[in-house]
């Protein structure tokens, strides 16, 4: 089967899917819609067919690309236009979680698999009704049970339709805490030592920033200089 004859019904199934399709799914799909039995569709040709796809909506010209998100492909706006978007369907969805709910949600994506009791020692509250929260919006999943444990307690993880929401394929592709961390260091206040009256005419403040080092340690940093030291020293 010609690879052109291909890309378009590729194209048309993951427009349509309202969830990623796996390269798998649309062997068969293909296959089943066009019913060539002696000239089938392969896998490395549907492969090739997503990358031609994918190359496509690369352009700057389209709003929307092609990403593998959940184990499959599908069409996503992209980063730019978020906002524009975000003005049609709003924040409804994180809207319905509570604070609790997003907090046990984020120490079960980058804990899991997890029991409910490491949850509350991490919390410090009761996590019960943040968990069925999750639990009923299918944000989470019963992964089994920690067989170690007193109890044999039930462990937690992420659910499929979590990562789909989030885009990603797995908890591996969450961003790093030290990651986050930095972003916000970087981000912080920049800091002006103020001028004292007494002192010499020509003297001027040293403008500072605050930083971050490969310990973790926050520390301020002359601009002037370039050297650093901590605070209240």
């Amino acid at each position: 089967m010609e690879l052109s004859q291909i890309i378009p019904h590729i194209e048309a199934l993951i427009f349509a899917s309202d969830k990623p399709l796996s390269e798998n799914e649309l062997v068969e799909l293909v296959n089943s819609a066009l019913a060539f039995i002696e000239d089938r569709a392969t896998p490395a040709q549907v492969h090739a067919a997503i990358e031609g796809i994918g190359e496509k909506y690369n352009s700057e010209f389209y709003a929307f690309e092609l990403r593998e998100i959940g184990g499959g492909w599908q069409f996503l706006t992209k980063k730019e236009y978020h906002k524009t978007v975000a003005q049609l369907n709003g924040d409804k969805f994180l809207k319905r979680l509570s604070i609790a709910a997003l907090e046990t949600l984020a120490i079960i994506a980058y804990k899991q698999p997890i029991t409910k009791s490491e949850m509350e020692a991490i919390r410090g509250v009761n996590c019960d009704y943040a968990v069925q929260k999750l639990l009923e919006k299918d944000l989470v999943i019963i992964s089994g049970r920690n067989e170690d444990a007193v109890g044999k307690p039930l462990i937690y993880a992420t659910s499929k339709s979590f990562m789909d929401y989030f885009g990603i394929n797995s908890a591996e592709d969450l961003p790093k805490i030290s990651e986050v961390l930095m972003e916000e260091l970087v981000q912080a206040t920049n800091v002006q030592d103020a001028t004292d009256a007494d002192t010499a005419e020509n003297e001027q403040a040293e403008e500072k920033i605050l930083a971050i080092t490969a310990e973790g340690n926050i520390v301020e940093e002359n601009i002037s200089d370039n050297t650093t030291e901590e605070p209240g020293s």
